[in-house]
């Protein structure tokens, strides 16, 4: 782990390079001091020892002045390149959460992730201080033992008789710091992702009246945190008191026994006043360093989340030859499809269907038969377990993703919108595209005016999700998204919001521009997509049960049948599941 966290300092290795110079000159500098007392308080005890006396203040007051500006430049320094490395990490977290495959995604919520990103990370700020300080520390205490053995060996040796129990006590109770401060960011991740649900659901919270029943829910996870926290901190408060008993002491073992020898002229003041002050000293980094132990334990937990996410892989990936597709036609083939979201568990059980270039095929079936996990499928958000799609004769499994992607277009049920400007919204990833394609395509869909009634038009920028629109006019936007891109395929899961007539119509509109001379499969939630139709598939329990024209399924007088007088005739579908 900490092998691993190294080598985000490599392109900031001069940074730390001049930070742990500086780090050294500080601590030189400290472990100076109590010598250079000892060398002014025997010289002014001694007969015309004056000038010496003179010259050791003044050198301490260069130490001084010394310390000060290495500690600051070291401190400087040392932020700067935390500061980077911090950045370079949050960058490659999301950058990799991009990629990673959407059943990765299902998997965590979005607040534990959020927490990786954010909580975890700034937590890792430590690592670099840590590690940084810990070597000053180091070398403090290396200097320190050196100068007390060369000063009276006899006592430097009473002084490190304590260092193997501190280190005793170190190694007992780190294990179970380690476990504690893990337990403390697992319960944070919980209490994020809870507030994050219910922050983001907070209209269906409140129109349930959930508020209650949530807040207890939160007040549970919320204790647990505390809980957590206390008992981390109950093993961080456990660790001081120790190490600064063990240098009062050490201290008091100095006085006494270096006392005992100055009177019977074995050891000079100045020698005694300098072993009380490196005495202490020589505790002041072992305290330091046992205190960087628990924010480097604190890290480490950070950084074993941060790399959990880090080395999960894409299940959906290209291979390494995979080659770009051509322009499309638009002919889509699956053959003996199946999937299963999770082992022995199928949803898609033999899926075999055609679609010529420039066809509309619409997916028709209750909840949970199937059709978004198809729709997932053909998108290649997930690959089959079995069977495979074929787009135009090729493999959608050995082709490049962005290839495929780049000349299809999906429009969701609930169309997402980003916080960005209207324009930025319907250009959305291809940035090559001018500002009159933008609006051709707002136009073309029936959205450019009220796009143009919006404060600043279509610089206007939106809320979150666009909440600051309608339903209506959000799906002409999502809409407007797809066709600028001028895809060979469409898919397009139909919203069951209701609008009112007017945008009703012109959705309707918007549809019937989008639609042409594509290939289009849509799940059908309103009788007009589903009369404009050339094929209708019906399915249920991941298969297909049906299809055919409009006609022909109702003359059948099957599930199809049985559906359209249920939904159809009245408009009011079911949102899906499947």
């Amino acid at each position: 782990m900490v092998v691993r966290l190294l080598r985000y300092l490599g392109p900031y290795k001069r940074l730390v390079a001049l930070s742990i110079l500086t780090m050294l000159v500080y601590s030189a500098a400290g472990v100076a001091t109590p010598w250079v007392v000892h060398l002014g308080i025997d010289a002014r005890l001694r007969p015309k020892g004056w000038f010496v006396a003179v010259g050791a203040g003044l050198a301490l007051a260069l130490l001084a002045v010394l310390q000060a500006l290495a500690n600051y430049a070291h401190l400087n320094l040392l932020a700067r390149a935390s500061q980077r490395v911090l950045y370079t990490l949050r960058t490659q977290m999301f950058a990799h959460l991009q990629r990673l495959s959407l059943a990765f995604i299902h998997r965590h919520e979005t607040g534990r992730l959020m927490s990786r990103v954010q909580n975890d990370v700034t937590e890792l700020q430590e690592f670099l201080s840590v590690l940084v300080l810990g070597l000053g520390d180091l070398v403090s205490l290396l200097g320190i033992t050196g100068a007390m053995l060369a000063m009276e060996w006899r006592l430097g040796l009473l002084v490190l008789m304590s260092a193997p129990l501190a280190g005793l006590v170190l190694w007992a109770w780190q294990g179970r710091a380690q476990r504690a401060f893990l337990r403390v960011r697992r319960a944070l991740a919980f209490v994020n992702a809870n507030l994050q649900e219910n922050i983001a659901g907070v209209r269906v919270v409140q129109a349930l009246r959930r508020e209650r029943a949530n807040m207890e829910h939160f007040d549970r996870l919320n204790a647990e945190h505390l809980d957590a926290n206390l008992h981390a901190s109950r093993l961080a408060a456990a660790l001081l008191p120790v190490v600064e008993g063990l240098t009062g002491l050490s201290t008091a073992l100095v006085v006494g026994i270096g006392g005992w020898m100055t009177l019977r002229g074995e050891l000079s003041v100045g020698a005694l006043v300098a072993f009380v002050l490196y005495s202490q000293r020589f505790f002041d980094p072992i305290r330091n360093l046992t205190m960087q132990y628990t924010q480097l334990q604190r890290a480490m937990a950070s950084g074993y989340r941060i790399f959990e996410v880090l080395d999960a892989q894409p299940e959906v990936v290209d291979p390494p030859d995979a080659p770009a597709l051509p322009p499309l036609r638009g002919e889509v083939h699956l053959e003996g499809v199946r999937f299963a979201y999770q082992p022995g568990v199928e949803v898609l059980h033999g899926i075999d269907l055609h679609i010529r270039p420039g066809e509309v095929v619409a997916l028709v079936g209750s909840t949970g038969a199937g059709k978004s996990t198809l729709v997932s499928l053909l998108l290649r958000l997930y690959d089959p377990t079995q069977g495979r799609i074929l787009v135009d004769g090729y493999d959608i499994r050995r082709v490049r993703r962005d290839s495929l992607l780049s000349q299809m277009a999906f429009v969701p049920q609930e169309p997402f919108l980003f916080s960005a400007s209207v324009r930025e919204n319907i250009r959305y990833h291809r940035t090559y595209l001018t500002d009159a394609q933008v609006e051709e395509a707002a136009r073309a869909v029936g959205a450019h005016d009220f796009i143009l009634s919006l404060p600043r038009g279509y610089d206007t920028v939106l809320q979150e999700r666009g909440q600051d629109l309608s339903v209506g006019q959000r799906q002409l936007i999502a809409l407007a998204r797809a066709l600028v891109g001028d895809p060979r395929i469409l898919i397009l899961d139909e919203a069951t919001a209701s609008v009112d007539s007017a945008t009703e119509a012109r959705i309707q509109q918007a549809l019937e521009r989008l639609l042409q001379g594509r290939t289009a499969i849509v799940i059908a939630h309103r009788l007009s997509t589903v009369r404009r139709a050339h094929r209708i598939v019906v399915l249920e329990s991941g298969r297909i049960v049906e299809e055919g024209t409009l006609e022909a399924l109702l003359a059948r007088g099957g599930l199809f049948a049985r559906l359209y007088r249920s939904y159809f005739l009245g408009e009011a579908v079911p949102s899906p599941a499947g």
